[in-house]
């Protein structure tokens, strides 16, 4: 069983990634619906707390069929970092999560996200700042290293965990590589099989198909992996993993009633968070992903997107689950 504090979350528990831009309420519901066993808040920036910024407390938001859940944040300055701790507890998360491995010029530049990994002395010190103020486990999620020249993750993973740290997540890159090139995974399982940890160990990075996570479980030892880019448009990807790994077999594409079934779901919890017509106009980057294959989809996926009205919408699904109901 593995456990971050007193949360338990399985035996190899599939993680949903923080993604800016995706990893939503509404999005993180029909995850959570289709297998996800850890879920994270987009990452929020620390400054913005501080400044009460729209945009930031929003994403502070969580519901209670979402948990177990951890709201991730960033920001360069200890001080403000650890001032947001309070913000961050009130809003009733499971965990804190902390980011350090965001590439984003605007971030790392700024020593945030995977420019601290250029300092970690600070990183270190910022860490246990957080801990210490913190009720509620911390979390980090990181990358192997700067560049390739300071790939530093198993001192960083043995430092951070000395200074209380409840689990780790690494990307198999480093900050200079971006999301180019391929993950490697071998460094994050190093760090795992290093004697002195005692903290779960999440691997991520070109997590892409059952059987990557499969060959990972097999051969990496680590405690869960963390799955990004691969859940965008395809929620049921963490039933598709444990399916396999559990029985060799791959689950059939989703049926049409599971589509619909999604679809509304996510709409309906799209348009309740973002209060109306914007909830609608949000879902509208999600029903190509989630018809993907259909054949002549085309023409519903066309008015779905046009269309601002829930009811309306619905009569749509209707007309998809009769037609390919009849078509299969």
């Amino acid at each position: 069983m593995v456990r971050i504090g007193t949360i338990e979350l399985g035996d190899f528990p599939l993680l949903l990634a923080p993604m800016e831009d995706v990893s939503d309420p509404p999005f993180r519901a029909v995850c959570k619906l289709n297998g996800a066993d850890l879920m994270y808040t987009e990452f929020i920036s620390s400054e913005g707390l501080i400044r009460n910024a729209k945009k930031s407390v929003q994403k502070l938001d969580i519901y209670e069929e979402e948990r177990p859940i951890g709201i991730q944040f960033f920001g360069g300055e200890i001080d403000t970092m650890v001032n947001c701790v309070d913000i961050i507890e009130e809003a009733g998360p499971d965990l804190i999560d902390i980011n350090f491995g965001c590439p984003v010029k605007g971030v790392a530049c700024r020593g945030a996200g995977a420019g601290i990994l250029k300092d970690v002395p600070k990183m270190v010190k910022m860490t246990a700042e957080i801990v210490k103020r913190a009720t509620l486990p911390v979390t980090v999620k990181t990358r192997l290293g700067w560049d390739e020249d300071s790939v530093n993750i198993f001192e960083v993973a043995e430092r951070l965990q000395d200074i209380g740290i409840a689990a780790l997540s690494i990307h198999g890159r480093t900050r200079a590589q971006m999301y180019k090139g391929s993950a490697r995974w071998e460094p994050i399982a190093a760090v795992k099989n290093n004697p002195r940890m005692r903290i779960p160990i999440f691997l991520n990075g070109d997590i892409t198909t059952p059987e990557k996570v499969k060959f990972i479980y097999d051969n990496y030892g680590v405690d869960g992996v963390m799955i990004g880019r691969a859940a965008i448009g395809n929620p049921w990807f963490f039933n598709e993993v444990k399916h396999f790994l559990y029985t060799g077999e791959h689950l059939p594409s989703p049926a049409i009633e599971e589509r619909l079934h999604v679809s509304r779901t996510h709409l309906a919890k799209s348009i309740k968070w973002k209060e109306g017509r914007l909830g609608i106009l949000e879902m509208r980057k999600h029903y190509s992903s989630y018809f993907k294959g259909l054949p002549n989809v085309k023409e519903f996926r066309d008015r779905l997107v046009r269309l601002e009205d829930a009811d309306e919408i619905e009569l749509v699904f209707l007309e998809m689950e009769e037609y390919y109901s009849i078509a299969v």
